[in-house]
């Protein structure tokens, strides 16, 4: 086995986990649901199989135990209880534990692992004490009754090179076999003279027909780790409505043969087969194929005398490529956004109609290859909202408390960077919810309110970006206490006045806590600053909005992609800047007369603009023009003027980081290269203007 094999399982099992996690919570709450059950049992199917299949003999064993146990939920024979549920989470915990470690030093969890199914074992319902099993749900009928088995032709090519990834293509087919009834033909035709074997290729490839309850995509996922290394195939077999079908309609069918040549070959001879393959119509092997098939339909008519559900629609086939490749992708095209912005420069001074043309159609071919490029990385936030539920339920529980994670927006998407920087932001978020917020079930029930709180988790767009809020039905935040924290932490003077806001932004200073003791949950201090520094590396902003008594709302506001953005090119004297597009909402003009001096307001359309004059914040030398731009930004604060002294247009913006140097300037969030080599600053327009507004008079 590969490097690379045993990478592309742990990936894989690393999301049938994070699958059969969910799906387990899920079943909590309703324990009759028969497709959850089955969605459980076949997570734990695969994570098994391919596990044998790649050498991961302790998670294969491991994950037979608790799969016979769900064999057994999926017939009906036991219930899934709380306690048979809470006993699986517990061994979804312990595969995940056995996939880093290496196959020899596997043993070392072996007691762990034996603790685990005995825990398994105690959580077991006898049969007679529980009698029979509820009746599922779910109107749907049961995916193991006789009369949902369908049949699928499959097609199983390996490369020549597959036994030295260490794959074993017959483990693969006993897998197969698991799933139902299975025929297999093997085809020998290309094995070469024996002077020309090589015993490391394999030259062997299948054809075989199965018929099973469980579905094309659990076909499907017994190919999982081999679809990059073999060409397959696999389609549903319409069942013929009179007996078997015949050999020559199997064979036109499956586009071996056309339906005339067997016609003509009916007229002269019975022995259909045998003629087809003397006149070079088709090869022996598609002849054993059909044959096979033909066999298999007979014995399954004769077993069970139906034809099978109607088919359903295949599903679109999809690849999976390695993160590093897509962040080299994001990185080229960001390269070429740069180019095509010196092409477009140049075919503007040049005058040559020519490169103008070539220019335009390479602008245009570059915004659709960003575009594309941009949407592979988009990511639904679903998957990231699905692991804390299980954080929630055990935290709470822990805590003395009940509570559960309702989710919404699960479909809205993000860029995979943005939604692996937002993990840790949403842990300390939730964690506080549940520690802070959500009371113990008396004091909810003494509220008048529900013995479990509620925690929704919610994500939708808003224009260039996505709106993620946390609420709580809780005791809201404790305004005094913050204070008084405050004060004792000289963060604040004894005679400030703040507003409600204000007050509630101190809860992101560093270190700052109001837990009486030191827990494993809080009071250490760690918290809420560690969110405002993630969402400061992401060029994001949070608000807090508190009802005492009714709960709390944490909004984070991301960017969707941190690599390439649209942006509005803006000059000051010699430097230019860009200013983010989404936060753009209209250009004015201002002229002299029209300066309010000191106050720094402007009329627009009966209302005052406060606006931030750029050449004085950043101290850049030189006289403004008589007449200057005003950019019209969309701020948490409002809106606010930025006044430049020329707004340039329109730009593709790829986002540079800046150095070490300028980590302490929060007033600028990236830099850009221009089309004629030169350097633009990008402005971060939330930071900018709470800069501004604190600055002293």
């Amino acid at each position: 086995m590969t490097d690379a094999n045993a990478s592309a399982y742990r990936e894989e099992a690393r999301e049938l986990l994070a699958e059969l996690e969910v799906s387990l919570l899920e079943l909590e709450d309703r324990p009759a649901d028969s497709d959850l059950i089955g969605r459980v049992f076949r997570a734990l199917h695969t994570i098994k199989g391919s596990g044998a299949m790649f050498g991961f003999e302790a998670i294969a064993a491991f994950a037979h135990e608790i799969e016979t146990v769900f064999d057994q939920v999926r017939s009906g024979a036991i219930a899934a209880t709380p306690a048979l549920v809470e006993a699986t989470l517990a061994a979804r915990d312990h595969i995940q534990a056995l996939l880093p470690i290496p196959a020899d030093r596997a043993a070392a969890l072996a007691p762990e692992g034996e603790r685990v199914l005995e825990r398994l074992r105690q959580a077991l319902p006898s049969v007679e004490a529980s009698g029979p099993s509820p009746q599922p749900e779910s109107s749907e009928p049961t995916p193991d009754l006789a009369g949902e088995s369908r049949s699928f032709r499959i097609h199983f090519s390996p490369n020549p090179d597959i036994l030295l990834l260490g794959v074993n293509p017959l483990l693969v087919l006993r897998e197969l076999g698991s799933l139902g009834d299975l025929s297999v033909v093997a085809h020998l035709d290309k094995i070469p003279m024996l002077d020309a074997f090589d015993p490391e290729q394999c030259y062997t490839y299948w054809d075989a027909v199965l018929t099973t309850s469980a579905g094309e995509n659990a076909i499907h996922d017994g190919f999982i780790f081999v679809e990059d290394c073999a060409r397959i195939t696999v389609s549903p077999i319409a069942e013929a409505e009179n007996g078997a079908p015949r050999l020559g309609d199997l064979l036109v069918s499956r586009g071996d043969a056309a339906s005339e040549d067997v016609e003509r070959c009916l007229e002269s001879r019975p022995l259909l087969g045998e003629l087809l393959v003397e006149a070079g119509v088709v090869s022996q092997d598609k002849v054993d194929a059909a044959l096979v098939e033909q066999q298999h339909m007979a014995a399954l008519r004769e077993k069970r005398g139906e034809a099978g559900p109607e088919k359903k629609p295949v599903e679109a086939a999809s690849i999976r490529v390695p993160a590093a490749k897509l962040d080299s992708l994001v990185n080229i095209v960001g390269e070429l956004v740069t180019v095509q912005a010196r092409l477009s420069s140049y075919a503007l001074s040049s005058g040559d109609a020519e490169v103008a043309f070539i220019s335009e159609e390479v602008e245009r071919l570059t915004e659709m290859l960003r575009e594309n490029s941009m949407s592979i990385r988009m990511l639904p936030v679903g998957e990231t909202f699905a692991r804390f539920r299980r954080m929630v339920r055990d935290l709470s529980s822990s805590l003395g408390k009940r509570a559960e994670l309702i989710t919404s927006g699960n479909d809205t998407e993000l860029d995979k960077t943005v939604i692996e920087q937002l993990s840790d932001p949403l842990v300390h978020i939730i964690r506080n919810a549940v520690d802070h917020g959500i009371e113990t079930p008396e004091d909810r029930l003494a509220k008048g309110k529900p013995a479990a709180g509620r925690i929704h988790l919610s994500a939708a767009h808003a224009g260039a970006f996505v709106l993620i809020r946390v609420s709580d039905d809780g005791t809201g935040l404790n305004r005094e206490a913050i204070r008084a924290r405050a004060l004792e932490r000289g963060l604040i003077r004894p005679d400030a006045v703040l507003t409600d806001d204000q007050v509630d932004q101190l809860i992101l200073a560093p270190g700052f806590s109001t837990a009486a003791r030191v827990t494993e949950v809080s009071g250490r201090g760690v918290g809420m600053d560690v969110v405002q520094r993630n969402l400061d590396a992401l060029r994001g902003s949070l608000t807090i909005a508190s009802a005492p008594g009714h709960g709390t709302t944490v909004t984070l506001k991301i960017p969707l992609t941190l690599a390439i953005i649209d942006g509005l090119l803006v000059e000051i004297g010699d430097a230019r800047f860009v200013v983010p597009l989404s936060h753009v909402s209209g250009c004015l003009e201002l002229s002299r007369e029209e300066d309010s001096g000191r106050q720094s307001l402007l009329s627009v359309r009966g209302e005052l603009l406060p606006y931030i004059v750029l050449r004085e914040r950043f101290h850049i030398r030189g006289e403004r023009p008589p007449i200057e731009q005003v950019i019209i930004a969309d701020t948490l604060g409002g809106q606010f003027g930025f006044v430049v002294d020329r707004v340039i247009g329109d730009h593709h913006t790829v986002i540079k980081k800046l150095g070490r140097l300028y980590r302490d300037i929060d007033e600028v969030s990236g830099a850009t290269i221009l089309g004629d080599g030169a350097v633009a600053l990008i402005l971060d327009v939330e930071k900018l203007v709470a800069a501004a507004c604190s600055a002293p008079a």
